[in-house]
C-alpha cells in the first residue's frame, strides 16, 4: 500500500514541480535567455566619457563624390573611417591612395560585398583577407577592423572576424544617407542622435551626402566633440579580458 501511495505522489509532485519551472521560464525569460548563450556583438558604439566619436563612410559602389568628401573633412581638419569594399579598391586605387594619403584610415568592408551569414568561415576569412591584401598593396597599411556587408552578422561572422585578429564594426547612428533623405534631414537625423562613443555612417556614394556634411561637422565641432577614426576610439585589448560588450553593442572597459 505504501509503494503504491508512493508511485502515485510521485507523478503529482513531478508534475507540481515541472509547473513550477514553467511559472519561473516563463516570468524570467531574460535570465534564462542570458544564462542558456551570450551572443556575439560587434562593436556599434564606446562607453566615453568625453566628447569623442567617430565618422565612418561605406564605399561599395560609386565614386563621384570621394574627392569632395576628401575637401570637405580637410577642411574641418577631420580624419574619418572608410570601410571599402575589395571590387571597389580594384576599380579605383587612385581613391584610395588619396584618402590614405589625406589622413583617413582605410578599413575592411569585405572583398565583394556578399552576404556574410551564408558563408562558412574558411570563406570568410579568405573574403576579408583578400580585401586586405588588396587594401595593403596600395595603402602599405594592413586593416583592423571590418564591417560586414548590409550590416548582416551572426556569431560565426562576428567569431571569424575576431579570429583574424580584426574587431567588427558596426554603427549607432545611421544617417540613412542611402534613403537618398534630403540633406537637412540627414543633418538632423545625425546631430539629435550623436552621444559620446557614438559611430555614424555615412555612404561615400550616397546623394546627398556631400551637401549635408559641412553643417553636421559645423553643429558636431560648436558642440564641443573631438571626431577620431574609429580605431582611435575603440578601447584597446582583447574582448572578454580588457573590454566587454553589453546587449546593445556598447564596448565598456573593464576596471
Amino acid at each position: 500500500m505504501k509503494h503504491l501511495l508512493k508511485r502515485k505522489l510521485f507523478p503529482a509532485a513531478a508534475c507540481l514541480a515541472a509547473a513550477a519551472a514553467m511559472f519561473w521560464v516563463v516570468n524570467h525569460p531574460a535570465i534564462v535567455g542570458a544564462a542558456a548563450t551570450t551572443r556575439q556583438l560587434p562593436i556599434y558604439c564606446v562607453q566615453r566619457d568625453q566628447k569623442m566619436i567617430s565618422i565612418s563612410f561605406d564605399a561599395a559602389w560609386g565614386n563621384e563624390d570621394t574627392q569632395l568628401l576628401i575637401d570637405t573633412l580637410e577642411r574641418y581638419k577631420i580624419k574619418a573611417t572608410f570601410f571599402v569594399v575589395g571590387d571597389w579598391v580594384t576599380k579605383y586605387p587612385e581613391s584610395v591612395k588619396a584618402l590614405h594619403d589625406a589622413g583617413h584610415e582605410i578599413m575592411n568592408h569585405s572583398d565583394d560585398h556578399a552576404h556574410f551569414t551564408k558563408l562558412s568561415k574558411e570563406e570568410m576569412q579568405k573574403n576579408i583577407n583578400a580585401c586586405n591584401d588588396k587594401i595593403e598593396a596600395v595603402t602599405g597599411v594592413r586593416p583592423t577592423l571590418f564591417r560586414p556587408p548590409y550590416g548582416e552578422y551572426d556569431d560565426n561572422v562576428v567569431l571569424a572576424t575576431r579570429a583574424l585578429g580584426m574587431e567588427p564594426i558596426q554603427w549607432d547612428v545611421d544617417s540613412l544617407d542611402w534613403k537618398e533623405i534630403p540633406a537637412s534631414e540627414i543633418t538632423a537625423r545625425v546631430t539629435s542622435k550623436v552621444q559620446p562613443g557614438s559611430i555614424v555612417l555615412f555612404h561615400n556614394a550616397a546623394k546627398h551626402t556631400p551637401e549635408a556634411l559641412p553643417a553636421i561637422l559645423e553643429t558636431l565641432l560648436q558642440e564641443g566633440y573631438t571626431i577620431v577614426p574609429i580605431s582611435q576610439l575603440i578601447l584597446p585589448g582583447e574582448h572578454g579580458v580588457d573590454y566587454t560588450m553589453d546587449h546593445t553593442g556598447r564596448q565598456n572597459p573593464i576596471d
